[in-house]
């Protein structure tokens, strides 16, 4: 797999409906998953939220989202993270190791319950980002 860049936007309760619209303006492949398919609050408003969709476009388009689970402020026009992503470790954790120099760790580069690695920060910039590392 080639590491992925590209946005991920966060939505308050319609992130279901954003990517169906988008996937009708850019066609494509969309895969939804639920917090209740991810990690189950048992809470039925929160688990039929969309925890991770992903569009895939035959133009190579990638764009990515989820809902912002209660209590997490999401605020729009600042609601979006740039995210990398791909299966080859030492070159992710390189970028990694660069983009929290000088920025701020909001949540450390480990295994994540999907079982990939995940890590997210804010670089000396104020831009957010993620990285996914995938187990293959």
């Amino acid at each position: 797999m080639t590491t992925r860049l590209n946005p991920y936007i966060s939505f308050r309760d319609n992130a279901r409906d954003a990517m169906e619209f988008y996937k009708t303006v850019f066609g494509g492949e969309l895969e939804i998953s639920t917090f209740g398919e991810g990690q189950p609050t048992g809470d039925a408003a929160v688990d039929s939220k969309v925890m991770h969709a992903m569009l895939t476009t035959d133009s190579g388009f990638v764009l990515m989202a989820s809902d912002t689970p209660p209590g997490m402020d999401n605020t729009p026009g600042t609601n979006f993270t740039i995210s990398l992503s791909g299966d080859d470790e030492a070159e992710l954790r390189g970028y990694w190791d660069g983009l929290v120099d000088e920025g701020t760790i909001t949540m450390p580069l480990e295994k994540a319950p999907w079982g990939d690695s995940f890590g997210a920060c804010t670089d000396k910039f104020g831009v957010p980002w993620m990285v996914n590392i995938s187990v293959g």
